[in-house]
């Protein structure tokens, strides 16, 4: 059988220039596909970007006192916090699109059991970071938003403004998004060879220390919404180390 390093010899370097050209045309295809599936998803979403914000300021609108309201500070506020949210969910929601097309342009390049390891740690990926974004809007901003309410002195009056909560909440969902992400990192360092359970299993007082160092950077600075996000990236580490050691177990057979 030919070596495949031998042959390159023999290969012109107008075949390899053709060959890299042909890729970025390719890179330039895939992002401006990615940029259309995008912008058609904002087009839908803008239309009902008023019920969007809605859902979004509900935690928040549920647990203001009874005279308390949103505001703006800005002129421009009403349009564009809207605006921006349905940009930022256009995104949020073509994510498995995008995958799909980052997956297509890298998969002629991979080894047939890569191939197969891929999709299920592609769905895996995008199935967490919806996860987390769920588990910030359902369970962390309710009781972060209560917890904030009760300690407020009687003589304040609650008025957030709409563009620091929109920018608020979208650090959440972002930060919660990617912490749910560790079960998926870990897995990836044991499959790569890069580090194996056991090791990682070894490193767990540093991540119990790095869980809290995440949740205390991406939360606000009370410690409810700390733990509210470092506990589940704590569970998500050990179900990493769970699932490397069964890819482990799987690459053994």
């Amino acid at each position: 059988m030919p070596d495949p390093i031998t042959e390159s010899k023999y290969i012109s370097p107008n075949h390899d220039k053709q060959s890299f050209v042909d890729h970025l045309l390719e890179l330039r295809t895939r992002i401006i596909r990615s940029l259309i599936i995008v912008f058609a998803i904002f087009l839908v979403l803008f239309f009902f970007s008023d019920l969007i914000w809605g859902f979004i300021a509900e935690p928040l609108l549920k647990n203001l006192p009874a005279q308390g309201e949103m505001i703006a500070t800005e002129p421009a506020s009403p349009f564009f916090a809207p605006l921006k949210l349905a940009i930022y969910m256009a995104i949020f929601l073509g994510i498995p699109f995008l995958l799909h097309e980052m997956w297509a342009f890298i998969s002629p390049g991979l080894y047939s059991h890569e191939k197969r390891f891929a999709w299920p740690l592609l769905i895996s990926s995008t199935l967490l970071f919806y996860s987390g974004i769920a588990f910030a809007h359902f369970i962390v901003f309710p009781i972060v938003f209560k917890f904030m309410a009760t300690i407020v002195p009687p003589d304040i009056l609650i008025m957030p403004d709409i563009s620091q909560y929109l920018n608020f909440i979208l650090k959440m969902f972002f930060g919660f998004g990617l912490a749910f992400q560790i079960p998926v990192a870990t897995l990836l360092l044991a499959w790569s060879g890069l580090a194996t359970a056991k090791s990682i299993a070894g490193k767990r007082p540093y991540a119990i220390i790095g869980c809290f160092v995440i949740g205390m950077l991406l939360t606000p600075p009370d410690v409810i919404s700390q733990l509210l996000l470092a506990f589940p990236c704590w569970l998500l580490f050990e179900l990493g180390i769970i699932a490397a050691r069964m890819a482990e177990n799987t690459k053994k057979r």
